[in-house]
């Protein structure tokens, strides 16, 4: 836990103060998407294939239409045609409106266990439910590919006739026909190889996995008489749901306004539509508000998991440990449409050591399951999985300490990554060394079957557009709103912000998330960009706030703006020592002075800053039966500043037990035809208190340069290491190495069976 004094000069950054939202959540007071409630509201329920891959040869919706009770049935062909239009997101990628369409509601084929294929409003759910399983649907079934060896192999099955290469954050290149593909490079690999004592090469791979979040996705939304669209809704961006939503039901967009409501969890799960033009189209039929609630299986089947992979690797290094190059092919599930998290996970792969010769192969691609969305450092864990057991195997052929290691092989700022452009400042000597000075490394492990992993990360912030709009009133109270959403805490951070930068108190501070017609534009809560970028945002709208506010007081003083200065929430007459008045008595004054002062700002801020992290981890294996108990944990993460520390331990925890999951038990089970087999939270094994221990935190403030308290993002970082880092816990344990993840029991305890000597016969 931190205390709540303030640090390093600063009187509200860096104490944990208690988050303003916190009593409605923990009363039942705050309104989430499910508690959204409309006179006339309809229910909206949604059939989906039970198959994988499959042709529609028609659909009967007469029988749903009849019953009592229903108000409106919408398919494919309420859809309009949308041709495939390619959107350049920057930062974000490549986005097709035509697929993002289909994905809502499928028109020829269905191309996952899952699709949508008709829906239907009527005044409860029951009788919606009824509604949807009169509807009769006749398939023509095709064979279904569903992971990236299959879909890349030569007589694989085609999944689109001709599909569009698609690209999250980067754009990619047709390949195959199941597969675009992106290239980077540095040097020379061949001579790289050529001058390397030790060359490993290694095969990993990692399977299909969810969020979790709790709350499913649910959407309420109007379209009345005059074409204007309003939706309430939980959603990580509401200007990106508004803008796409907008593309796909072809209305302007300023008829439409996405209120966001609170959001019980998303993790990178939230940024994108799938209820939300289903909803409309059925609204816009039936004349009446429609809310659509989906069901847990229907989350797991048709929203966006996070990537099954295939990664290969060949690494060289010389005897004194240095690297000398490298070879990667790494192949990431798209799902049913391309742009999923390869670039990220490439990214994230090398990006913390020099190699000089590299050459990095990727691939998008298309399988038949649900589109592949974001997931917290989404591509990460896969690919540290992959890399950081590496690492470690080649520092154990070595005989070198893991960090001593890492160390000889550190990027540090200015060294230019893979994509061309050079690291931003970040301390990666101080990481390592804090992590073997610290207690957890320095202590004896002791016991069979016990070993000691770790693992190491970069990650970078996305920075982009972000709005904020600040206003005084006259009682010294401040109204700060974001286009924002509330995730994990930021109204607080963000609220803290203003409150230092306006030198006042943040209960003074009241924080709100807007709807899209109340502010300007911004980028949705991901990327660990919001208490980074759109706090760069608010402090800039604070220092025009305290501009106007040093104009009103020389209009009091009868000076110049220039005389007068501000410190601490006090503003002062340099022509005139002893002369000052404070931000509450300026506000008092605020109309005879000129009315009301407020100020709204959308801006940019950089991208592509780093964050650091390490996570080191005891474990004890059962060999008989293949379980892993962690028995110690502790998170090393470079913050930059810790606004709130209290709520920055809180991400790096929660992101280290995401991490966790994933490493051990998380999956999705498909049958040999396609269909999801474990789509509920008693079947899909997320980790409970039971799995992990208290989780240590060791918070680093390197301040970043492009923020002007010095934060760097601190959600996503934390659950990329923990797969790698328990797997060379394992290997340190019970001298196996797990190439697959989830490391579950029956891969553990095979693996110890398979390196234990033959018997003799």
């Amino acid at each position: 836990m931190s205390d709540a004094s303030p640090k390093n000069g600063f009187n509200v950054v860096g104490t944990s103060p208690i988050r303003p939202d916190g009593l409605d959540k923990v009363t039942g007071r705050a309104q989430f998407a499910d508690d959204f409630h409309l006179p006339n509201m309809l229910h909206g329920k949604i059939l989906r294939s039970p198959h994988a891959h499959a042709r529609i040869v028609s659909i009967d919706t007469s029988a749903a239409e009849a019953l009592p009770g229903v108000r409106a049935v919408v398919t494919g062909a309420d859809f309009p045609a949308v041709r495939h239009e390619l959107l350049n997101l920057g930062t974000a990628g490549v986005l097709n409106i035509r697929e993002m369409s289909e994905n809502c509601m499928a028109k020829d084929k269905v191309l996952y266990d899952g699709h949508a294929v008709a829906a239907v409003a009527a005044d409860n759910p029951h009788d919606a439910e009824l509604a949807m399983n009169l509807i009769k649907v006749e398939y023509e079934l095709l064979p279904p590919v569903m992971n990236v060896r299959a879909a890349m192999a030569d007589d694989a099955p085609v999944v689109h006739e001709n599909f569009h290469p698609g690209g999250f954050i980067a754009p990619t290149e047709k390949y195959l026909p199941n597969a675009s593909r992106v290239q980077l490079g540095n040097g020379d690999p061949e001579q790289g190889f050529a001058e390397a004592d030790l060359v490993l090469e290694r095969e990993y791979t990692a399977e299909t996995i969810h969020q979790g979040y709790i709350e499913s996705h649910v959407t309420t939304v109007t379209w009345d008489s005059n074409d204007y669209v309003t939706v309430w809704t939980a959603t990580q961006g509401q200007f990106a749901l508004r803008d796409h939503l907008a593309d796909i039901i072809q209305v302007p967009i300023s008829n439409i306004n996405v209120v966001p409501l609170e959001i019980g969890g998303g993790f990178g799960g939230k940024e994108r539509l799938y209820i939300d033009p289903v909803a409309a189209f059925l609204s816009k039929k039936s004349q009446c508000p429609v809310k659509i609630a989906m069901r847990r299986d229907e989350v797991f089947r048709a929203t966006g998991p996070s990537s099954g992979t295939f990664i290969k690797l060949k690494f060289g290094v010389k005897r004194d440990g240095t690297l000398t190059a490298a070879h990667l092919h790494m192949a990431y599930e798209a799902g049913a449409y391309a742009g999923g998290p390869l670039f990220l996970g490439i990214m994230s792969a090398t990006s913390r050591y020099n190699i000089p010769n590299i050459h990095i192969d990727g691939f998008d691609v298309i399988v038949n399951k649900p589109t592949m969305r974001p997931y917290r450092a989404p591509g990460a864990p896969q690919a540290l999985f992959a890399v950081e057991q590496m690492i470690d195997e080649l520092a154990h052929e070595l005989g070198m300490d893991p960090i001593d290691f890492r160390m000889q092989n550190l990027m540090r700022t200015g060294d230019r990554l893979v994509p061309g452009f050079p690291l931003a400042p970040i301390d990666t000597e101080k990481m390592m060394e804090t992590v073997k000075a610290h207690p957890h490394y320095q202590a004896p492990l002791e016991g069979a079957n016990r070993g000691r992993g770790l693992a190491y990360s970069i990650w970078f912030n996305i920075g982009e557009i972000s709005s904020a709009r600040m206003q005084v009133n006259p009682d010294g109270s401040v109204t700060l709103a974001t286009a924002s959403p509330d995730l994990s805490g930021t109204r607080i951070s963000l609220a803290m912000q203003a409150a230092e930068a306006l030198g006042i108190d943040v209960e003074q501070v009241s924080p709100t998330v807007s709807d899209t017609q109340s502010i300007g534009f911004s980028l949705p809560s991901v990327g660990s960009r919001t208490t980074y970028s759109t706090g760069a945002i608010v402090c800039e709208v604070a220092q025009e706030i305290l501009k106007q506010m040093c104009e009103r007081a020389a209009l009091l003083w009868e000076t110049d703006a220039a005389d007068v200065s501000v410190e601490h929430g006090v503003f002062s007459n340099k022509t005139e020592p002893g002369q000052s008045i404070t931000f509450n008595e300026l506000a008092a004054r605020m109309f005879e002075t000129g009315g009301p002062i407020s100020h709204h700002r959308t801006g940019h801020t950089q991208s592509f800053i780093p964050g650091t992290a390490v996570h080191l981890v005891d474990v004890e294996v059962d060999p008989d039966t293949g379980k892993v108990d962690i028995l110690r944990y502790t998170i090393f993460q470079d913050v930059g500043k810790a606004v709130h520390p209290d709520y920055v331990e809180g991400q790096m925890q929660g992101a280290a037990v995401q991490g966790i999951g994933m490493a051990l038990n998380e999956e999705y089970f498909y049958d040999d035809e396609g269909r999801l087999k474990n789509a509920s939270l008693l079947d899909y094994r997320l980790p409970t208190s039971l799995d992990v221990p208290m989780l240590e935190t060791v918070v680093l403030e390197t301040p970043n340069p492009a923020h002007p308290f010095g934060v760097r993002g601190c959600g996503e970082i934390s659950i990329a290491p923990p797969p790698a880092a328990i797997a060379n816990a394992i290997h340190d344990a019970v001298g196996v190495r797990l190439n697959s993840m989830p490391m579950a029991p029956h891969k553990v305890c095979a693996a110890v069976n398979a390196a234990k000597p033959a018997k003799a016969a």
